[in-house]
């Protein structure tokens, strides 16, 4: 259609050179750029845009650095950040970001979320104080950023700062703040942020509905996340995930594979995700045929099984005394088993007492060196010889941990008080 107008101008050519660009095809849209008579500030923007979200960051600033003054407008220094920071090279980033002669809402929030992506909360939180004036896109994240790193009591305050300040939220608000009620396991917090969604009449996207489920499933109101899973008329795999989940983690594991099975009637496929959900089910209820049935059941979705996936498998068999089988599967994955999976058949065989196997492991992770630093896998074979009275042996493995310098991590729980969580 392009190649068929008599007369072409800035608009469809901008247009040609985004839908390349966003498809990835940058060599077509750099020959639509040489044709283009006249470019603007657009052009540049969405050609460094596309650049960037294929991962070459030196063509995107190659391109920038073209660019006259004149032409360098707001959107394409934000570009090139945000183009940094998606690629997680926050370094240059912020250098280009202190750069810029004016800053927009959307560069300051991706700068934020680039460093709660890069771990650095501190310095997410130091750039959201410097903003001169702060827009409901920043308060969202803050917010949005501390609930993904696990910080979700500062979540919570940045929420009740950001009322204070006279903002009130969105969806995108909601969801991130029913996200951290449920990693707290706080059902009041969650039913507050619920009454709040009702009251201000937000909008009952997905991204609310699902955080909604998956608030109510993980806090252990099972029942009132079933009625507003039940009543949504369409889901998607992230709130069928959440569902299921819900459902395994609170011992309905036979409820769980059937949602699967009413999931794999609807329309919505299963993602690697769900047999994940779906493997640890089987594993807590200790439902061995059908957990080997859905692990095959990852190649017909064209899914391939991931190192977590063997590590439930693993635990599957093991917990069921099939230890030896359970060695076999590590020897065959198609990925180095990590400490997690080795971990996982160690403490089947400290559960069954399989000394011939925890010999094996032994011997396979090099005399304990490719778990040094891991004081599970020591403490675990040192039970697993005091149990079955190979004191010697035993007493080794302690010798190996002091030479290691490794100690035994205490236990510890989190206990929210004053919460009345059975509904």
């Amino acid at each position: 259609m392009f190649e068929e107008m008599p007369e072409k101008n800035a608009v469809t050519f901008n247009a040609m050179i985004s839908g390349y660009s966003m498809v990835g095809e940058m060599g077509s849209a750099l020959d639509l750029l040489d044709r283009m008579p006249g470019r603007t500030p657009v052009t540049w923007a969405v050609l460094i845009e596309g650049f960037a979200r294929i991962g070459d960051t030196v063509a995107a600033r190659r391109l920038f650095d073209q660019i006259t003054d004149q032409v360098r407008t707001v959107p394409a220094w934000t570009v090139m950040v945000h183009g940094y920071i998606i690629n997680g090279e926050m370094d240059a980033a912020r250098t280009l970001f202190d750069q810029m002669p004016f800053r927009n809402a959307f560069v300051w929030s991706s700068m934020i979320t680039g460093y709660f992506k890069k771990g650095d909360a501190a310095e997410a939180q130091r750039l959201f104080d410097q903003i001169p004036v702060r827009n409901l896109v920043n308060w969202n994240a803050l917010i949005a950023g501390y609930t993904q790193i696990g910080c979700c009591e500062k979540a919570l305050e940045a929420f009740r700062r950001m009322r204070r300040d006279g903002f009130e939220p969105d969806e995108f608000t909601m969801a991130s703040l029913l996200s951290a009620c449920g990693q707290l396991g706080s059902l009041q917090h969650g039913r507050e942020i619920h009454e709040l969604i009702n009251g201000r009449r937000i909008k009952m996207n997905y991204f609310v509905l699902n955080g909604l489920v998956d608030m109510y499933a993980k806090c252990g109101d099972v029942e009132r996340a079933r009625s507003i899973f039940n009543g949504m008329t369409k889901r998607n795999a992230s709130c069928w995930n959440s569902m299921i989940s819900g459902l395994a983690s609170h011992g309905q594991s036979r409820e769980a594979l059937e949602l699967f099975a009413a999931m794999e009637e609807s329309e919505e496929e299963p993602n690697a995700i769900t047999f994940l959900v779906l493997l640890s089910a089987c594993t807590h209820a200790g439902f061995v045929k059908e957990g080997l049935e859905i692990f095959a059941k990852m190649d017909e979705y064209g899914l391939a099984a991931g190192v977590e996936h063997y590590g439930c498998l693993i635990d599957l068999l093991g917990r069921a005394g099939r230890v030896a089988e359970a060695y076999d599967v590590i020897q065959k994955m198609p990925m180095t088993p990590n400490e997690v999976v080795w971990g996982a058949l160690l403490g089947a065989c400290k559960l069954h007492l399989e000394t011939e196997v925890a010999d094996k492991v032994i011997r396979h992770v090099g005399r304990l060196n490719s778990v040094a630093g891991c004081d599970a896998q020591y403490v675990i074979l040192s039970n697993i010889y005091a149990a079955s009275e190979k004191w010697q042996e035993a007493e080794k493995i302690r010798r190996a941990m002091q030479e290691h310098r490794i100690q035994k991590l205490p236990g510890c729980s989190s206990v929210a008080a004053g919460e009345d969580k059975r509904g």
